[in-house]
C-alpha cells in the first residue's frame, strides 16, 4: 500500500519507498527529498487533510510534524497500517 492511499485518520507506518519511472532519474530525486525532509522507514504517518480539487494536496502528520505532499509524491512511499501490521 502507498500513502496516498491512506484513508483519513488511518494510523500507518512508512515501510520504504519506491520509483515507479524506471529509466527516469525524476522518481528518485522525489524519494531523496522526501528523505530529506524526514520521511524514514519505521515513522508513523496519518492523513489529515486532504485538498478539494482533485483530492490534492495531501496534509500528513509525520511523528509530530504536519507536511503536504502532491498525490504523486504520496505514491512513491510504501506505508503498512496498524491493522496490517497486526494480522502478520
Amino acid at each position: 500500500m502507498t500513502l496516498d492511499q491512506l484513508a483519513k485518520g488511518v494510523v500507518a507506518h512508512i515501510t520504504g519507498f519506491q520509483s515507479k519511472t524506471g529509466a527516469d532519474n525524476q522518481d528518485a530525486k522525489v524519494v531523496s527529498k522526501l528523505r530529506e525532509i524526514g520521511f524514514a522507514e519505521g515513522d508513523e504517518v496519518e492523513l489529515m487533510h486532504t485538498g478539494l480539487l482533485f483530492g490534492t494536496p495531501l496534509s500528513f502528520r509525520l511523528n509530530r510534524t504536519i507536511i503536504a505532499l502532491r498525490k504523486r509524491e504520496a505514491s512513491l512511499i510504501t506505508i503498512s497500517t496498524v491493522e496490517q501490521a497486526a494480522s502478520r
